[in-house]
């Protein structure tokens, strides 16, 4: 079967197409044909030895697939084989086939595509963990999205439009209208306007109940200083590069918190959550309510294209990778 490798730590150019060997799945474990996998900022990072994990090489990038079950291992359920199925691997996505632990998969409901559910396990899982999980949020309140335009951040704008909230989606000037487009009820260039100002003013002086944070930076600051009492400033990432210290004494003037937001180690503490999670997004996807948008997809063979138009921050919305 062909798989893309990172066989030593690089560019995407330094990443290969190889024919390896088909893995065999053991106890507990389920052989899945991929029919898309999701790639994610991420990738671009664990490729050049600059994630928080870091797998053994080599390896293939992608940590979210979508496909069919082919074979199942000892002690396993054989029910499983035929199964339509979304997984979240942490890597080695990039490939015809894998081999995850049975107790991982999540059935895709027939209404919903691979390509649809390839594109929704990380960025809506994270955002879902973040806004249901993290910050509490309520119908009714208001939400700030930093990095609106990238994955993560559409998808806080639909799921937070979908718990009822009042979304304000912030991005660079150029990519406004496609968060319009994704339904968020206001927008900031936050390359021209003055983010904590005009978050106050969008809000009458009384400020944002929740931002969601993708981008740290010279961003996050302001963000907090725009914060309303008791609010809650999610830490997702930290896309725009520097990570921030914020004063102290912000947190303490506005009763506010910030909270962090690890979706791959609350997967594995509170699997039931991200279960609950990930159900909830597929009835959304199968209703209509929730329509992932994928920016593009690429062959296996231009895997390394698909990671180069993520690191270059041309993509708006998913990227995958259908084998």
């Amino acid at each position: 079967m062909k798989a893309v490798l990172c066989r030593a730590f690089g560019p995407p150019s330094s990443l290969t197409v190889e024919d390896i060997d088909e893995p065999v799945p053991g106890p507990g474990e389920a052989l899945v044909r991929v029919r898309a996998a999701g790639l994610n900022f991420y990738d671009t990072l664990a490729i050049r030895d600059k994630y928080q994990y870091k797998p053994a090489l080599p390896f293939s990038p992608g940590g979210e697939l979508a496909g069919e079950v082919e074979a199942v291992g000892p002690d396993t359920d054989p029910g499983l084989i035929g199964e339509r199925v979304v997984v979240y691997s942490k890597w080695n996505a990039c490939r015809e086939k894998i081999v995850v632990p049975a107790e991982d998969l999540i059935t895709i409901p027939d209404a919903v595509g691979f390509e649809q559910a390839a594109a929704v396990v990380v960025t809506y899982g994270t955002t879902m963990h973040a806004l249901r999980n993290r910050a509490d949020m309520v119908e009714g309140e208001t939400l700030a999205v930093l990095g609106a335009s990238g994955g993560v951040g559409q998808a806080a704008i639909e799921i937070g439009r979908l718990m009822g909230a009042r979304v304000i989606a912030c991005s660079s000037s150029e990519k406004l209208d496609f968060c319009r487009e994704m339904g968020a009820h206001e927008v900031i260039a936050y390359d021209q306007e003055d983010l904590k100002l005009r978050l106050r003013e969008l809000t009458d002086g009384r400020g944002v109940d929740v931002v969601y944070d993708a981008v740290g930076d010279k961003y996050t600051e302001p963000a907090v200083r725009a914060l309303a009492w008791r609010g809650r400033l999610l830490v997702v990432g930290f896309a725009a590069g520097e990570i921030p210290r914020i004063p102290l004494n912000l947190l303490l003037l506005k009763g506010c918190d910030l909270r962090g937001v690890f979706w791959g180690e609350s997967i594995l503490r509170e699997p039931e959550d991200h279960a609950d999670n990930m159900a909830q997004i597929m009835d959304w996807i199968a209703a209509g309510q929730l329509k992932p948008h994928i920016h593009a997809t690429y062959p296996l063979a231009e895997a390394a294209a698909a990671l180069e138009a993520i690191a270059s921050r041309k993509v708006k919305g998913k990227v995958l990778v259908v084998p």
